[in-house]
């Protein structure tokens, strides 16, 4: 029963029993539940307004950990590429062809915040007197430096442009630990690698920076430890002032929050400084991330910002709780002076109590309306991005001549598979948001749904060997919510192909048991596994834990299937280690779906 309904059934006897003093008691319970509605509706704005300020925050939070990714990223390409360019060259090249190649690669154009990018050659002792003998014919004046106690050295051969690092030349990263560590590990594991917080020798601010490893070896990449340490020649390496690396990435009056980066406990970049104009002492949201990044482990401290305060300061949970304040002293105002008509207050009071609950009603439905927008704008986003990829492929078709000409500017093809793959993760992500919003919904007179059938159909799209996906288990056929479990069974296979490091051939099991009045499903894998740290993470929405050189994911996947798993009253968890493959197990109920199951053309 509403609020205005309570006060019509009480006025008759109300008004009978106490007539002579014009119903006071009656006003009063009014004013205390319009004041009542009022803080309802007051709470419940704040908490959508808290809500969306938070997510702004998220967002933004986001947007920056991706900028640093994508940065280092790039950079890692331009290494691999000098790293190419070494081995086209039989594993060595000359001052005069590293400087072509440096010039050409225009890492002041295109790689901002790079201080340079030079060749490290690793010395055992035994080659080090013919290795001077190169490097002084190409610059007399070329000196190791500093002497050390290590059994090795890794002198700093080019670096380019050498102005800026002329102080850099001929220094051996070996001498100092930091320096030294990273680079040996790139040697041991093949792959690039940063150093832990050093300074330059070039950076006259002696400013926090680092050094970023690729390595190269005589014939190629090398399978295991033993031969790279064996077949070790040196390494392509790239010197930053994290100052500078952070300066390109975005202008922090944009960011609208600050953050501050250490590494092992020593802070290499802050933002959080008292004297910065932007500096706000009780930040509105803080975030503490740990960032892996290239062997190291980056500690993000992320707090908002005064930019972030003002955009952000929504009056408007304030402004109902003004309001329904000057309607509760209104209403005692009329209260007063009506005390002898109290049959006019009463229906005043009951018009004032059905706003309210109108109001209420309103902040009901827009909350509502909130939940429906992931999937309605996912859905309307799909026209403009399949318009953009339409656009896309008539610009190619249209630059088809020029870009075959000598002429052609080879930044014009890179941006237009920039954009294309961008249209493609665009896709991918509506798809997923449509399918999350969708996920776990029911549809009428489905039939159940043949696993055996299911495994033979899923090995024929996903184009398996037939001993890659595999059925165990007593269990032939599920009857509840068919589609739904066989959106999760793909989500699940799909996930674990995707993922898999093909360090061996994808085996894949499914196996469904009867446990009580529920279905034990598992999927499993022999991929590179998941560590515990990251076994409730993965089914958060937008999270994966994919190396950058793994298949593009949209983080959603496993969000689909907990959400479906879910809506029928089950529960989901894996269960992994790392290296030793993952198993996804979930509860699916036998006999009767989960109350929570919408119609398709209902769901969200």
């Amino acid at each position: 029963m509403h609020v205005g309904e309570s006060f019509r059934s009480g006025r008759n006897w109300l008004s009978d029993f106490i007539p002579a003093t014009g119903m006071k008691g009656v006003h009063w319970v009014v004013v205390l539940l319009s004041l009542v509605m009022t803080l309802i509706a007051w709470q419940i704005a704040e908490q959508q307004v808290e809500k969306q300020i938070r997510q702004r925050f998220e967002s933004s939070l986001d947007r920056t950990v991706g900028l640093i990714e994508d940065r280092m990223n790039k950079y890692e390409d331009a290494l691999w590429a000098g790293v190419s360019a070494v081995e086209s060259h039989g594993g060595d090249m000359t001052l005069k062809q590293w400087r072509i190649f440096s010039q050409n690669l225009r890492i002041e154009e295109r790689y901002p915040g790079i201080n340079g990018i030079g060749v490290i050659h690793f010395l055992d002792g035994a080659n080090d007197q013919e290795y001077l003998r190169t490097r002084r014919a190409e610059r007399a004046d070329f000196v190791i430096h500093p002497q050390h106690d290590q059994a090795v050295s890794m002198p700093i051969s080019f670096i380019e442009p050498q102005a800026s690092n002329a102080a850099a030349v001929g220094l051996d990263v070996a001498h100092e630990e930091n320096r030294r560590t990273a680079a040996l590990a790139s040697r041991d594991t093949g792959k690039a690698q940063i150093t832990g917080p050093i300074v330059l020798v070039q950076d006259e601010g002696a400013t926090p920076g680092f050094l970023f490893y690729a390595p190269f070896f005589a014939g190629g990449p090398q399978p295991d430890v033993t031969s790279r340490r064996e077949n070790f020649l040196g390494a392509v390496y790239a010197p930053f002032v994290v100052r500078k690396l952070l300066d390109g990435l975005l202008s922090q009056e944009l960011r609208q929050i600050n953050l501050s980066i250490s590494d092992d406990g020593e802070t290499i970049y802050d933002e959080h400084l008292a004297d910065d104009p932007l500096y706000d002492p009780d930040p509105l949201f803080t975030r503490e991330i740990k960032l892996p990044l290239y062997g190291r482990e980056w500690q993000l401290d992320v707090r908002t910002n005064l930019a972030f305060r003002q955009g952000n300061s929504v009056s408007q949970p304030i402004l109902i709780l003004i309001g329904g304040l000057i309607i509760e002293a209104l209403l005692i105002s009329i209260f007063l002076m009506l005390s002898r008509a109290h049959k006019s207050a009463i229906k005043y009071a009951d018009r004032v109590t059905e706003e309210l609950r109108q109001k209420t009603e309103t902040l009901e439905r827009t909350n509502s309306e909130l939940q429906q927008f992931a999937y309605a704008a996912s859905h309307d986003l799909k026209t403009p991005i399949r318009g953009i990829g339409g656009l896309t492929g008539l610009l190619r078709e249209d630059l088809k001549e020029y870009m075959s000409s000598k002429d052609a500017n080879p930044d014009v093809a890179m941006g237009l598979e920039l954009i294309e793959e961008r249209v493609r993760r665009m896709q991918n992500l509506t798809s997923g948001i449509l399918e999350f919003s969708r996920s776990g919904c029911a549809q009428a007179d489905e039939p159940p749904l043949d696993l055996r059938k299911f495994v033979t159909d899923l090995r024929s799209d996903l184009d398996l060997p037939s001993d890659a996906l595999d059925l165990n288990g007593s269990v032939d056929q599920i009857s509840v919510a068919p589609s739904s479990c066989r959106r999760v069974l793909e989500n699940l296979v799909t996930n674990a192909i995707k993922h898999h490091d093909n360090k061996r051939p994808i085996k894949v099991i499914l196996t469904a048991t009867e446990s009580g009045d529920w279905m034990e499903i598992a999927v499993s894998d022999n991929g590179p596994g998941i560590d515990e740290a990251y076994h409730a993470k993965v089914f958060e929405m937008f999270q994966t834990l994919r190396m950058s050189s793994a298949a593009e994911s949209t983080g959603l996947g496993l969000a689909i299937v907990k959400k479906a798993v879910v809506q029928n009253g089950g529960h989901v968890w894996v269960e992994s280690e790392p290296g030793k493959g993952a198993t996804f197990r979930f509860l699916w109920p036998i006999e009767t779906s989960s109350p929570n199951e919408l119609p398709c053309e209902q769901a969200a």
